[in-house]
């Protein structure tokens, strides 16, 4: 302990300085130990002005035992009143206090008989205090300053007025004192310690709960937090989304209050709790999800966590897991199917020349017909993979379609009058000029197949959109798509037609995504089947 004092005595003053930051928590302590010691220096004063001489408090030098504890109450109010004001700084402080209180406990205990009045065991409190206030070594300092006033007071007794000598008790109140000042210091350094390990943990924790509300908040599947009576206590934008129901801040709501379908299904999830999840049609939106709960219990609270999964999202997400698939095998079907289904289709044209009988010219053309729509599903396949490959340029729709018509209707073998064509000569897009042409192939193809096939039987209309961009109309007068079908109509491989492969809608649908562009069905009141494409970043001529 010794050691530890003088290698604190021989650092430099600006080294021991009060290193740490002084929090509010430090002032506090230090005001109630000021508190402490003004109801201890009243107290001397109050027995002493009261009870006179007839306690052993200043039994030998009664007025210097009054004097001293005025001047203590004094000293100590001014210390109260710069702990208020926070000046001087807080280190210069707590010594001031100290060291007033081992100069006033000292002629205290001179006054009252030395030694064996006690007095002195009162600085092991104040010790102790500023032991666990200061959080330093200094402590031992105090320590010994203690040490040597009460050796210094006990040898003036002794020189002077023949007092008993009892080094001995002096010397063991000297050791208490660096042993209290060692304990609290001890004491102090694990607090800190402590106090540091959990504001780290605090932090963590902080930090953790933020992580977790922005993962939350960020979740495509709608999560809701609800209690044992159904109370909403917490949701994401995912589940307002899901449920069509914009959650108010201001208070609290059951889900009686937005979804009583929710609500039976978490009353009957309490009863059993195993229960399985449902997939669900919520009434707000329409959507599918599937509703699954997690129980929450605490000590303070009881609930559950309700996860909506979105089933479209699912869907969706299964759909391009599907097309990844697709694309992969696109380079092998290529070489592995298209160049057989040319050679087999080279020999069957070969095998038909002469003359065979009706049976066997059927065979043949039944064929060169199953090669010919093998081939077709072969190139609708292919195009899935130019969707990653758009090189947009602007292009006139008003210049392109007619150019477009004309070439279709040669291809076709039909006459130009089947298609009205109504185009704003303003209306410029950006896009991929190949998947423009696939994009009005596959719709003018769709329509000639389903229409009248009479003069104006497939419309195309190019008109602008009330947001001010330019939407692609493609209308026929044929039956239109039932209503059962509508929902699967951009589906892969769905199709309505013998002999269809079912890709062109979707192929047009991605294509027109890969462009910045959307695809809708619109049913006419007239009837017939109407696709609508709005297009993205369009500029005007």
């Amino acid at each position: 302990m010794l050691d530890s004092f003088f290698t604190f005595a021989r650092q430099p003053l600006r080294q021991r300085a009060y290193s740490e930051p002084v929090t509010e928590e430090l002032w506090r302590s230090i005001y109630l130990f000021n508190l402490y010691r003004l109801v201890l220096a009243s107290l001397f004063m109050f027995l002493v002005g009261t009870f006179g001489d007839a306690l052993s408090l200043g039994s030998s030098n009664l007025p210097l035992f009054f004097r001293t504890s005025i001047v203590y109450v004094v000293l100590v109010l001014v210390s109260q009143l710069t702990i208020k004001l926070r000046h001087p700084r807080f280190d210069l402080q707590l010594a001031f206090q100290v060291g007033t209180d081992i100069t006033c406990m000292t002629l205290l205990s001179h006054a009252s008989g030395g030694i064996q009045s006690g007095l002195g065991l009162l600085l092991l409190v104040s010790l102790a205090a500023t032991g666990l206030i200061s959080r330093g070594k200094i402590t031992l300092f105090f320590a010994a300053l203690a040490s040597i006033a009460v050796l210094l007071q006990h040898s003036y007794m002794v020189l002077t007025q023949d007092a008993a000598v009892q080094y001995l008790q002096a010397g063991l109140l000297s050791v208490a004192y660096f042993v209290i000042a060692w304990v609290a210091h001890t004491l102090a350094q694990y607090a800190t310690a402590s106090e540091k390990l959990a504001a780290l943990r605090g932090v963590d924790l902080s930090n953790m709960a933020e992580a977790n509300r922005l993962v939350i908040q960020d979740m495509p599947d709608g999560v809701l937090v609800v209690d044992r009576r159904g109370m909403v206590r917490q949701c994401n934008p995912s589940a307002e989304r899901l449920l069509g129901y914009a959650f108010p801040t201001a208070k609290s709501v059951t889900l009686d209050e937005f979804s009583p379908l929710l609500a039976g299904q978490f009353a009957t999830w309490r009863l059993s709790l195993d229960r399985e999840p449902e997939v669900l049609r919520l009434p707000g939106t329409r959507h599918w999800a599937r509703v699954r709960f997690l129980r929450v219990q605490r000590e303070e609270f009881w609930g559950a966590v309700v996860f909506l999964e979105d089933m479209q999202r699912v869907q969706a997400r299964a759909q391009q897991i599907k097309l990844a698939a697709l694309g992969r095998l696109t380079a092998n079907i290529a070489h592995e199917v298209r160049n057989p289904l040319t050679s087999i289709s080279y020999a069957t044209e070969l095998l038909q020349e002469g003359n065979h009988d009706p049976a066997q010219a059927r065979l043949y053309q039944i064929i060169l017909d199953n090669a010919a729509r093998l081939n077709r599903i072969v190139q609708d396949v292919m195009r899935l993979n130019q969707r990653d490959r758009v090189q947009t340029e602007s292009l006139l729709l008003s210049d392109i379609l007619p150019v477009f018509i004309a070439g279709l209707c040669q291809a076709e073998r039909i006459t130009q009058d089947i298609f009205s064509v109504e185009a704003v000569s303003a209306c410029v897009i950006n896009f991929d000029r190949g998947h423009l042409n696939q994009v009005l192939w596959n719709l003018c193809s769709n329509a000639l197949r389903y229409c009248r096939k009479q003069a104006g039987s497939v419309q195309l209309l190019v008109r602008r959109s009330a947001e001010g961009g330019t939407v692609l109309e493609v209308a026929d007068d044929g039956p239109g798509v039932a209503l059962e079908a509508i929902q699967q109509l951009f589906e892969p491989f769905f199709t309505t037609a013998d002999g269809g492969t079912g890709l062109g809608l979707f192929i047009v649908r991605e294509l027109c995504e890969a462009n910045g562009a959307e695809l809708e069905y619109a049913p006419q009141d007239k009837g017939g089947a109407r696709f609508c494409v709005l297009f993205g970043g369009n500029d005007e001529r």
